[in-house]
């Protein structure tokens, strides 16, 4: 029998183990397993490959079919895969598997194990996704052959209930991971990178847990990832002396296009870590995770060091381990933001692939030390440093359609009726957009106005996080005759949790592009939409109005013509961020966008070029020598730092702004023009910005309308920024 306590990864440092062994000159089919443990471990990842052929004649009733071939499948699969899951760091008792064809999975299973004797399990298929028909068994029992040879490693699986005929199939040991994940991690100069720390560096751990050297890689090798290429990366120099280390949105996103535009030939399971020194929202931002980045929808996220996370509590036993440890796992939660995991406390929400129970109290990865009762001391002294089962679960075992947001099918049918969660009458959600009429001119990328609103009767204390990124939010966006999609943000902002008093009938705002979102443009075409959503507060749903929205036919050939080059993911993910200096191809489409004067969308594209133009502005720059999975040389990655071009910004302000300031904000967004305005108003009159970026949280300045000005609105939309800016979420 297997200890529990078993992982490959232990006998090596962070070295994986897998059927990937460089090194040895003897067969592969003979290798043997790198190190001897006593006991060979059975879970990993196990293949099953033939040729394309049709389907046998249907067995007698009962009948299994020992000549190793499904005859009752209906599609000519050529690759299945089978993840067995029973013994070695944090066995989940589960066995799954997806079956593929030419084109790509067609349906994925999950089924829950017992031990039935000596290296026999059995279980129940309890979950299916994809073309279900495919597999209509609902049972499968498992005969594991172990070996200290990879080659003689197998598992015998056969399928039965359902109906169907019973049919074995052999599965071959592939890897004892999992899946495949690419980290890379990279340091901007003045940053402090932790990638790795010792489990009992600080005196407060649990007292069981073993004294090591722990990684990140480690960490994810542990739930089940075979980790690779983690030594690439280093220090990217600052090219400017005395540069800001305050960072933007827009030159973050820059960051990540640039990289993965240079290394386009990485595979889809990549991350990319960049650690940095501040956001320009200042301490209470910890870090930022970008999805869907390039073709195949690689991901970064940038770590903050010297954030909150580097502010110990006063009269910590050890301040310095402190730190470490919790810019460790900053960068171990921000990761696991990548793998589609939600924070502990928000499991419940949106629809998640099983349905699980909120808890709040998990020491995971996921959880915020200073969320649990007792605070971040209570968490730390009795956490292992791991995800919870569920966590493990998900990562291990979901189809990979689950990690990539997709259709909404469950709201066509039910709405929100079926969220089992009580209803918060304390708050109003309402939706709204800057059209008359809620009719939106074809081509303009919707934005939708959202208010939180206090209507308790009493002052409210409220997170001031900002609406649209919480987890908390599901938003489906239903076009007339279409299923319904979820829309879902490229970014996501994790930081200290700030709280803010509402008083009675006030409210907090946000703006959102619901146009595009990591599923893509979802309206893009002419026709009739509806937009709810819900929004969990303390627990509870608060569920906003059915905005009905009309998108206009086009009125020209040129509309006809543009829209090919803005709805595209590069240009949604530049306006999401407002701005670029980096994406060349999005700042061309942009460009040309705003010479359609008067139409909206040269409004919006005008201030999404000229935010970036208005300060200096971080960039980075790759040698295209520079190969991946190698060390670079030290100039083979730099940030530049680029002069501001006010001449410019104020060539393209005046742009948004002809004929009407006011319409400018309108296409823009009320609360994303407030949280640019900043950078905007020095192109004007020259001073803003810089004090802005200099004193850290601008928010501060921007909630007192000191950074509008400078722009010539009506005085209606000066007193409705007014009231925007003392509640704009951060």
């Amino acid at each position: 029998m297997m200890t529990a306590d078993f992982d490959p990864a232990d006998f090596d440092g962070d070295s994986a183990l897998d059927t990937d062994m460089a090194g040895f000159d003897i067969d592969p089919k003979l290798r043997p397993v790198r190190h001897l443990p006593l006991l060979v471990q059975a879970s990993g990842r196990y293949n099953f490959v033939r040729s394309p052929r049709f389907p046998m004649p249907r067995a007698l009733p009962g009948a299994v079919d020992r000549f190793d071939d499904d005859i009752n499948a209906l599609t000519l699969y050529t690759r299945e895969e089978l993840r067995l899951d029973v013994d070695g760091r944090y066995p989940q008792m589960t066995v799954s598997g997806t079956r593929a064809g030419p084109l790509g999975p067609v349906v994925s299973w999950v089924a829950a194990l017992t031990r039935t004797g000596a290296n026999h399990y059995s279980g129940q298929i309890w979950f299916k996704d994809g073309q279900v028909g495919a597999i209509p068994h609902t049972q499968i029992s498992l005969k594991v052959t172990k070996s200290l040879l990879a080659a003689q490693r197998k598992v015998e699986a056969t399928f039965t209930g359902g109906g169907a005929a019973s049919f074995v199939r052999t599965y071959i040991f592939s890897s004892s991971s999992f899946r495949p994940a690419e980290f890379e991690y990279d340091t901007v100069a003045g940053a402090t990178r932790v990638t790795e720390i010792g489990t009992h560096d600080h005196p407060n751990h649990p007292a069981t847990m073993a004294s090591e050297t722990l990684s990140l890689d480690t960490v994810y090798r542990r739930a089940g990832f075979n980790v690779g290429n983690a030594s690439g990366g280093g220090a990217i120099p600052l090219d400017a002396a005395g540069a800001d280390q305050r960072w933007t949105d827009q030159e973050m996103h820059d960051a990540m296009q640039i990289y993965w535009s240079r290394f386009t030939d990485k595979p889809q399971w990549s991350l990319w870590v960049l650690f940095a020194s501040l956001h320009v929202q200042g301490s209470s931002l910890g870090g930022i995770m970008f999805d869907d980045i390039g073709s195949n929808h690689r991901q970064g996220t940038a770590i903050f060091t010297d954030a909150f996370i580097a502010n110990p509590p006063a009269g910590d036993a050890d301040p310095d381990a402190w730190v470490r440890r919790m810019r460790f796992w900053t960068a171990a939660h921000e990761v696991g933001h990548a793998f589609n995991l939600a924070h502990s406390w928000q499991k419940a929400l949106g629809t998640p692939w099983i349905p699980l129970a909120d808890d709040p109290e998990a020491r995971s990865f996921m959880n915020y030390p200073y969320a649990v009762a007792g605070g971040q001391a209570a968490f730390f002294a009795d956490f292992d440093f791991r995800f919870s089962d569920p966590e493990l679960l998900f990562m291990r075992h979901a189809p990979e359609r689950f990690v990539q947001m997709g259709n909404a099918d469950w709201f066509d049918q039910h709405g929100f009726s079926q969220v089992a969660m009580d209803s918060n009458e304390e708050f109003g959600l309402t939706l709204s957009v800057n059209a008359r009429d809620n009719r939106l001119p074809y081509l303009l990328p919707p934005v939708v106005e959202m208010a939180l609103v206090n209507r308790s009767g009493r002052p409210k204390l409220a997170s001031a996080a900002r609406l649209s990124e919480r987890a908390g939010l599901t938003l489906i966006i239903s076009k007339d005759g279409r299923p319904a999609r979820q829309w879902s943000p490229y970014s996501r902002h994790c930081g200290e949790s700030l709280e803010i008093i509402l008083g009675q009938g006030e409210a907090l705002y946000d703006s959102v592009l619901v146009g595009a979102g990591r599923n893509g443009w979802d309206m893009a075409e002419p026709g009739r939409y509806t937009i709810q959503a819900m929004l969990v507060v303390d627990g509870r749903a608060v569920i906003s109005n059915a905005l009905e929205v009309k998108v206009d036919p086009p009125e020209s050939r040129e509309e006809e013509r543009l829209a090919q080059d803005i709805f595209t993911p590069e240009v949604g993910q530049v306006l999401a961020v407002n701005g670029t200096r980096g994406v060349g191809s999005a700042v061309d489409a942009l460009r040309a966008a705003t010479r359609m004067r008067q139409h909206p969308v040269a409004r919006q594209a005008a201030i999404a070029l000229a935010g970036p133009l208005a300060d200096e502005y971080k960039l980075l720059q790759v040698d295209e020598r520079a190969r991946p999975g190698e060390t670079p040389a030290a100039a083979a990655r730099r940030i530049e730092v680029y002069d501001a071009d006010l001449k410019e910004a104020r060539h393209l302000l005046a742009i948004a702004t002809e004929g009407s300031a006011d319409a400018a904000v309108n296409a823009v967004g009320h609360t994303r023009f407030l949280r640019e305005a900043g950078k905007l108003a020095r192109a004007l009159d020259g001073g803003v910005a810089s004090v802005l970026r200099q004193a850290g949280l601008g928010f501060d300045a921007v909630r007192a309308g000191d950074v509008i000005g400078g722009f010539n609105l009506g005085q209606d939309m000066q007193r409705m920024l007014a009231v925007k800016a003392n509640g704009l979420s951060i």
